[in-house]
């Protein structure tokens, strides 16, 4: 996610239970009692938590466009500027207090060589408190590259590979 974000204060961090579902919204495939095949968030811990702990890098420029969604989640401004390449990552880094995640739509990730990326996605938002109440999408296509065998966010085109609107009311984001 780009774009440095409105405010001057950096709210203290969220926790989030190991065992709850991921922020991203990762989910996998597990059988159900009937033994059908279901879709299953994965928990946090074994998915974007590892990442945002520092016991783990993420392996690719998905995982690591996840674990930063969910870092926006958390309000974690220093896993969002560990992993903001230190050329293109803006001073001083906003997190948006006032904004309320609420999901996470990987549409396409593209190795584009053999340290570089893209992710295009759609995220959805609410603002909240003073002023707020108003809801949308935003729609990125996100340029990584992995440097010292760890991959960083560079920077973002904001629209989608489908046309998304960049930052659109939505009123089904509730």
């Amino acid at each position: 996610m780009s774009a440095a974000l409105p405010g001057d204060s950096t709210p203290a961090p969220l926790s989030l239970a190991p065992t709850a579902p991921c922020p991203c919204g990762r989910t996998a495939p597990l059988r159900d009692r009937k033994g059908r095949i279901v879709q299953t968030p994965v928990a946090f811990a074994d998915c974007c938590g590892p990442y945002l702990d520092g016991g783990a890098l993420a392996p690719d420029a998905e995982r690591l466009m996840r674990s930063r969604y969910s870092a926006f989640v958390l309000l974690r401004a220093d896993y969002i500027r560990a992993t903001w390449h230190p050329d293109t990552c803006p001073d001083p880094l906003d997190v948006l207090e006032g904004t309320r995640w609420l999901g996470l739509t990987v549409q396409q990730h593209t190795p584009t060589g053999p340290d570089s990326a893209t992710v295009s996605f759609v995220a959805r938002w609410r603002r909240v408190g003073q002023g707020g109440g108003h809801a949308g999408r935003m729609a990125e296509i996100s340029q990584f590259v992995r440097e010292d065998g760890r991959w960083l966010y560079v920077d973002g085109v904001l629209g989608g590979p489908r046309g998304e609107a960049v930052v659109a009311p939505d009123a089904d984001a509730g």
